[in-house]
């Protein structure tokens, strides 16, 4: 079983919380790659990383060295009003508009619906620890400054809560290789209106990243 994180804020406080020492890992490609080398039953981490593609170059070399389960854990802009900084949104969908999918099989319906066992153990964890969260479809997407006031009223209409850049990729390759797959996204910021709103130092968003990694910790040990 493998946790892939996006940020290296949340890749060191998961090793915290595993008891992995900092210096201690092996090189993946521009990454680190964290494991109890006293027992290689055990868990992975990787990360950090940033794109479609770097995610799925990451998760493809996971599979081929046996990870057969995965969480994702990453940051997204919300785009629907009910969605705020610090909000926990488990993934369901992922819209289609990055490169890498189309290559795996998935160029047809760019709504990609998944329904991997492992998102409904998420979401039980969710739910046993009081967690609230929105459930639905993110937007993925390659260009982070083409995220236009059109295309997000676009994604608005069609009941989209967030935007990012991996996870419709990491769900298209996971039932291609057929492997376990689920994301856990906390909201950074917010698009739902004309402005941007950051809040990447708001204390709801620190507090939320750090309850998210708790909750795959405690979901991986009853694993």
């Amino acid at each position: 079983m493998a946790v892939m994180t996006a940020t290296g804020a949340d890749l060191y406080y998961l090793c915290e919380l595993a008891g992995y020492a900092g210096d201690d890992y092996q090189r993946l490609f521009m990454s680190r790659l964290y494991y109890d080398r006293r027992n290689p039953d055990g868990y992975s981490i990787v990360g950090p990383f940033v794109g479609a593609p770097y995610a799925v170059m990451l998760l493809e070399n996971l599979i081929a060295w046996g990870a057969r389960q995965f969480i994702f854990i990453g940051w997204c802009g919300a785009i629907s009003d009910p969605v705020k900084i610090g909000d926990i949104i488990l993934p369901t969908a992922g819209y289609i508009d990055e490169g890498t999918s189309k290559h795996y099989g998935a160029a047809g319906n760019p709504r990609y619906l998944v329904d991997f066992p492992l998102l409904a153990k998420v979401r039980q964890v969710l739910a046993e620890n009081n967690c609230n969260f929105h459930e639905g479809a993110v937007w993925t997407t390659d260009a982070i400054y083409r995220e236009t006031r059109r295309e997000v009223a676009m994604y608005q209409q069609q009941g989209i809560l967030a935007v990012e850049m991996e996870m419709s990729a990491l769900y298209t390759v996971a039932r291609f290789r057929r492997v376990d797959l689920a994301g856990i996204l906390v909201v950074s910021d917010e698009l739902s209106s004309s402005n941007w709103r950051p809040g990447f130092k708001h204390d709801q968003f620190v507090q939320s990243r750090k309850t998210a990694c708790r909750l795959v910790t405690e979901l991986l040990g009853s694993i």
